[in-house]
């Protein structure tokens, strides 16, 4: 069974499928989530109400990926480089656990402004 999930970020909404992990089940246990976005290059991260360690926790990821930042018990969503990054690569500020991936074009969240609010809920079937 799929989990996906609707991620409401500003005037902007995709479509995502959680991974099956621990990181992905607690998330999933705590929807839904309101958060103000933080643009980090062409991230977008928020805290939620979850307190992760590392798990399997990756230094580089893929545009669309979601990622647990565990220093800021954070929600992260990849669409590009960060000012970190070396060349085209995408790289958070440190290891996240990737838990899931945005269905479609996530370069979308561009137009994502700093501040605006960001809701994800639980998609039903």
């Amino acid at each position: 069974m799929s989990r996906r999930i609707s991620i409401t970020a500003g005037d902007v909404k995709v479509e995502a499928v959680l991974n099956d992990t621990p990181t992905a089940d607690a998330i999933w246990a705590v929807l839904p989530i309101t958060g103000r976005a933080n643009r980090w290059g062409d991230e977008i991260y928020f805290e939620i109400p979850v307190r992760l360690a590392g798990e399997n926790a990756k230094d580089v990821v893929e545009a669309g990926d979601l990622g647990y930042w565990p220093p800021g018990r954070a929600f992260c969503i990849f669409f590009g480089p960060t000012p970190v990054s070396r060349g085209n690569e995408i790289r958070p500020a440190s290891p996240v656990n990737v838990f899931g991936r945005v269905e479609g074009e996530a370069k979308v969240l561009r137009s994502v402004r700093d501040g605006a609010e960001v809701v994800v809920t639980a998609l039903q079937g």
